[in-house]
């Protein structure tokens, strides 16, 4: 069952206990979160409330800190906290990487008692990462519905380039003006709804990892994401005109889909293949020195792209019985599979994932077994494909927002776009369909 969200009179949200016999131990959310219109005033009164001292570093960037960081520094001078304010400079948008984690990590002093970001994504997992590494509370005050990870307890950075995922810090406090966040960039507002669509993928792929792995399926983290889902596709137009109630119900699907990093201790349930095409973009474009499309955007465009191979699958499935001798006879070598990696992500973000996923090095006795409960488990596959939606209600939905559709849209050609791919199953162990089609041989029947 999905956790009941009810709100106070003073907009925090309480969410309902989790309630769930799957096997996996299971966090309670203990995370004050506040969302509601004209509530960036209330920040020293929610952070009083915690108890966290009177020294903090406000991360903030040079868009959001004239948006709001800047307002929270003179609040909370007004009251007596002693706010050190960091503010990254970067002439387009910051990145996470080692260069803006070190910024904040060298304006934190011995006598610093807690963090607050003040922006999205980027901010938000820079000072994660710091809040972790220091031990210290963490405070984000959310500057727009861009992504699921202001409740994650992980950080996306970038690592020499290569795009990395690191233990962070849930914050103890998330505030949400709904003020600020209905006057947020369109670009950004159909980020987060394409961050939040990828769930679906998400969601089928760990179903699928359980009947071929025994991978535990968490049924209330399930029903977390899938209720999150149903409430963007409820409220499409109320997100496309910015109002009020439809901002509303996209924070609560973003948070709520975040949230179940916190509650599982992983991403499994927001994160897929989806999001390893996205990433492979975010490197690849890094690496040619351009722009990389916005996380979300990206993530709703790779969703499209996956899609129809589930359709495929579920309609086709196994046309002949798979030649299991033939197909191990055919795999990559360690250090074929290695070269190939090289290929597909370059060489330094190539070591990372190796060094990070050697589960994917899989022995003839792992990938024979694999490929034999994928026949013998056929009909289930199917049912959980079946589970999902119509591609056109996605791609409706999408277009209703006028949100990127194809590669090209977000700035990717179609050489990167056919490599993403063919790679997306190698940027994590965890398992997916398209690790099955090509442990099974048919990745490229399907993309041909």
């Amino acid at each position: 069952m999905a956790v009941d969200v009810t709100y106070t009179q003073d907009g925090r949200l309480v969410f309902g206990k989790v309630v769930c016999d799957c096997g996996i131990e299971h966090a309670q959310p203990q995370v004050d979160v506040y969302l509601d219109a004209g509530i960036l005033k209330n920040v020293p009164a929610y952070i009083a409330r915690r108890g966290f001292g009177k020294k903090c570093v406000l991360v903030a960037d040079n868009i959001t800190y004239p948006l709001a960081g800047q307002r929270c520094q003179v609040m909370l001078e007004r009251v007596g906290y002693e706010v050190r304010p960091c503010v990254i400079t970067r002439k387009d948008h910051v990145e996470p990487d080692e260069c803006a984690c070190g910024e904040v990590l060298l304006s934190i002093q011995h006598d610093t008692d807690f963090l607050i970001s003040v922006g999205s994504g980027s901010l938000t997992d820079i000072t994660r990462i710091n809040a972790q590494r220091c031990n210290l509370p963490f405070v984000c005050v959310g500057t727009a519905p861009s992504m699921d990870g202001y409740t994650s307890a992980i950080a996306p950075l970038l690592l020499r380039g290569a795009k990395i995922h690191r233990n962070g810090k849930c914050p103890e406090i998330i505030v949400c003006d709904l003020d600020i966040l209905k006057d947020a960039p369109m670009d950004m507002v159909v980020a987060g709804f394409g961050d939040v669509l990828g769930k679906y993928i998400a969601i089928a792929d760990w179903r699928i990892g359980n009947i071929i792995n025994d991978e535990i399926f968490c049924q209330a983290c399930g029903d977390m994401v899938s209720g999150a889902l149903q409430k963007l596709l409820d409220n499409i137009e109320g997100i496309k005109a910015r109002t009020e109630q439809g901002i509303r119900a996209l924070m609560e699907g973003l948070l709520l889909a975040g949230l179940t990093v916190m509650i599982i201790g992983h991403t499994r349930a927001v994160a897929s293949v989806e999001h390893n095409i996205s990433h492979h973009w975010e490197m690849a474009k890094l690496a040619r020195g351009e722009t990389p499309p916005s996380h979300g955007a990206a993530v709703g465009v790779a969703t499209l792209m996956v899609w129809p191979a589930f359709m495929r699958f579920a309609r086709e499935g196994f046309v002949e019985k798979p030649d299991v001798q033939a197909l191990l006879a055919g795999r990559l070598s360690p250090a074929q599979r290695t070269d190939w990696l090289q290929q597909a992500y370059g060489e330094e973000a190539a070591r990372a994932i190796i060094a990070e996923n050697p589960g994917d090095f899989l022995t003839d006795e792992e990938h024979a077994r694999r490929i034999q409960r994928a026949v013998n488990r056929y009909a289930d596959i199917r049912s959980v494909i079946n589970d999902m939606p119509d591609l056109s209600v996605v791609r409706t939905a999408m277009q209703t927002l006028g949100a990127p559709t194809t590669p090209a849209e977000v700035g990717i050609d179609e050489e990167l776009a056919a490599l993403s791919m063919r790679a997306g199953k190698d940027y994590r162990t965890r398992y997916t369909l398209f690790k099955l089609l090509d442990e099974c041989g048919l990745l490229e029947s399907y993309l041909a």
